[in-house]
């Protein structure tokens, strides 16, 4: 054969299919993109002097893992439609005198044309736009930098032989599928049709069963510990609902409505429905898919974008004050006020120098411990260590401050009085109902009032244990009984520490710098002093990143997403032709057509979407615990982002799908609508 024959086969090939390569070329090439502009910036030197810039490559470099994972998968996926759609074509190859061998080497140059325009205009695109999203991702941060263009080397190195390797496996799969098939195989390849599954009942149920299950884990976590450990288990017992539900619900609904005499026998409903319970194992994962793919998406950007708008919320939330002060002692008696006063007075002296005045002063001490707080008994023993998983409904694994009256009424404005035998509880980020409090089944004291509020230091909102909060008359006898007690590697079990906090009226340049002159005071190694403005840049990067990488990695599952819908909009196109053809020979008009596919979307394709929102609406409380971590607590902002983000991916759905039913509608049709 002439030098160039299987080239030119090859590029005929896909320029005859080019309604089915199109799509597929344009995910390559979006993939390549994306790929590339998320290892610029985890490597850009732009991006590297800015603060925070340790956080954003770390999360970078975690997202081009995780668009390289799917990457391999959905284009596997892609793929596999490709190859069925072509057999019918290599099968006459093979009739017409063509070996396999010869058919494996248009595959071969298929897949280099396809590779090299993918990695060309995918890098191009890629470099082309990187410097816009170096700047969107700087603007995010809050930072400055210029506009010098730049291109990562390693990038492209990386991308090139990452991508590289996947278009070959992509490659060896398909010469896998031609060399285990027969001609005949091949020929009816593009006409071989899904089975429903069997047992369509039992799958419903056991689909409803473990998507109960889910919502139900969902629903009942209350605290983030236990959400973090229990995310992924309910996450994966929704895919596997989802695609149970799919693939054997929608045909148990497909019969249903065949049952349904009034309903089924109407000429837009009678060929959209019996189609579907045809084929409907492969559409019912086809469409699971898709769902899935949706709720990614939905959690991604409502979630992050609803820590990028409550940036702010969280970092006071975080640090209440200007300058947060925590030092820790290793016993009560050296956080008294003769102990500390010395230090106070170090710190106010400076402000002086600086010729500023601390305002809204929080001074007061506080003896931390942790334990299991059970039917108003804290339990400081070994099972404080054990799992949250192992807590009953009737614990909570808490953190305990015991602050002193004197201290409480003086950062409060009170006048509250107590008995010997009495307290105080303010329970934060929980409940306390209990008319007594005691430590390991000790003496009981009376809860004379649970409080309201009581100022923060930051420290009980970084962690992600409820705090409760109990105001004593004398805290050297309320914290006697646990000072003796020690851990299992044998430290103390509760902490010493005096909070000095205070606002200054300074820019937040002076701010910084007073916190490093104050560092340099404590002489001792557990005064932990922490700055507002010090950590801003690093909350905004943080919160900047997680938002930046959700719409990052949302716009590559939605690329996945509409390819998914166009495809299974024109296998099932091909599928229908025939049928189709058919019925316009016995009277069906093209407008009973266009009738017809819209039964199908409004039975059927709108699913995927409303599932999601289903999902969504579950996931939402355990959504709400993780974002909590971050000390975002403004449910508010959170269900307007997740609305928000809902109501535009609805429409933007409708759009894909209306865009993507007029491919159908001109194959089955054999011609588009007047």
């Amino acid at each position: 054969m002439k030098t160039g024959f299987y080239p030119k086969m090859a590029w005929e090939g896909i320029r005859k299919n080019k309604r089915l390569y199109t799509p597929y070329l344009l995910t390559c090439i979006g993939m390549v993109m994306m790929y590339y502009i998320i290892l610029f910036l985890s490597q850009s030197p732009v991006i590297g002097q800015l603060p925070g810039s340790t956080t954003i490559a770390s999360m970078m470099g975690l997202g081009s893992w995780v668009i390289a994972l799917f990457s391999l998968l959905f284009l596997f996926y892609s793929n596999s439609f490709l190859i069925r759609r072509r057999k019918k074509e290599f099968g006459l190859y093979n009739i017409l005198g063509m070996g396999k061998w010869n058919i494996s080497r248009i595959m071969f140059w298929e897949a280099v044309i396809i590779a090299a325009i993918a990695l060309s205009l995918g890098l191009g695109c890629g470099i082309a736009l990187s410097k816009l999203f170096e700047l969107a991702m700087a603007n995010l941060m809050s930072g400055q930098i210029g506009y010098e263009f730049t291109v990562s080397v390693s990038g492209i190195a990386s991308t090139v032989l990452v991508f590289g390797g996947i278009f070959a496996l992509i490659l060896l799969n398909g010469l896998r599928q031609i060399s285990l098939s027969n001609p005949v195989a091949l020929l009816r390849g593009g006409n071989t049709g899904e089975k429903p599954p069997k047992a369509k009942w039992l799958m419903t149920i056991a689909g409803i069963v473990i998507l109960a299950g889910a919502y139900a884990l969902a629903l009942n976590l209350k605290d983030p510990a236990t959400a973090i450990v229990l995310f992924f288990v309910a996450v994966l017992m929704v895919i596997a609902g989802t695609y149970l539900l799919f693939i054997s619900g929608s045909v148990t609904l497909c019969r249903v409505l065949q049952k349904n005499k009034k309903y089924y026998y109407k000429a837009n409903h009678f060929v959209s429905v019996s189609s579907m319970a045809y084929r409907m194992n492969r559409n019912g994962t086809g469409l699971a898919s898709i769902c899935i793919l949706l709720t990614m998406v939905l959690v991604m950007l409502s979630s992050t974008t609803a820590l990028f708008i409550g940036s702010e919320d969280s970092l006071r939330t975080r640090y209440p004050k200007d300058i947060n002060v925590n030092l820790s002692m290793d016993s009560l008696a050296e956080v008294q006020e003769e102990n500390v006063c010395s230090f106070r007075e170090e710190i106010d002296s400076l402000l002086d120098t600086h010729q500023v005045k601390p305002q809204e002063v929080l001074d007061y001490r506080v003896v931390t411990s942790a334990g299991i707080l059970k039917e108003g008994n804290l339990s400081t023993e070994a099972s404080v260590y054990s799992s949250p998983l192992d807590l009953d409904s009737k614990s909570t694994l808490v953190l305990a401050y015991f602050v002193s009256l004197s201290d409480y009424n003086q950062l409060m404005g009170e006048n509250q009085t107590l008995e010997d035998n009495q307290v105080l509880i303010y329970p934060f980020r929980t409940e306390y109902t209990e008319p007594t409090f005691q430590i390991n089944d000790g003496e009981a004291y009376q809860v004379k009032a649970v409080v309201d509020s009581f100022v923060d230091n930051g420290n009980s909102a970084m962690t992600i244990f409820p705090t409760v909060f109990v105001f004593v008359p004398d805290l050297e006898a309320a914290v006697a009984p646990l000072q003796q007690l020690a851990d299992f590697t044998g430290d103390s079990i509760i902490n010493y520490e005096w909070y000095y906090g205070f606002n200054l009226d300074l820019p937040a340049e002076d701010q910084i710098s007073i916190a490093g002159e104050i560092r340099q005071l404590a002489s001792f190694e557990d005064a932990n002093v922490e700055s507002l403005e010090g950590n801003r840049v690093d909350f905004y990067s943080l919160f900047g990143g997680l938002f930046f990488l959700g719409i990052m990695l949302s716009i590559v599952f939605l690329i996945a997403a509409v390819l998914m819908i166009y495809y299974k909009q024109v296998s099932e196109g091909y599928e229908d032709q025939g049928r189709f053809e058919i019925m316009q020979k016995v009277g069906m008009t093209k407008r009973d057509i266009r009738k017809s596919i819209n039964s199908q979307m409004l039975t059927v394709f709108f699913l995927p979407l409303v599932t999601a929102g289903i999902h969504l609406c579950f996931a939402f409380p355990m959504i709400g615990i993780i974002l909590r971590m971050f000390n975002l607590w403004n449910t508010t902002l959170l269900i307007e982002t997740t609305a928000g983000c809902f109501v535009v991916f609805g429409v933007f759905y409708a759009l894909v799908y209306r865009l993507t039913s007029n491919a159908y509608f001109s194959i089955v049709s054999g011609a588009k609508e007047d």
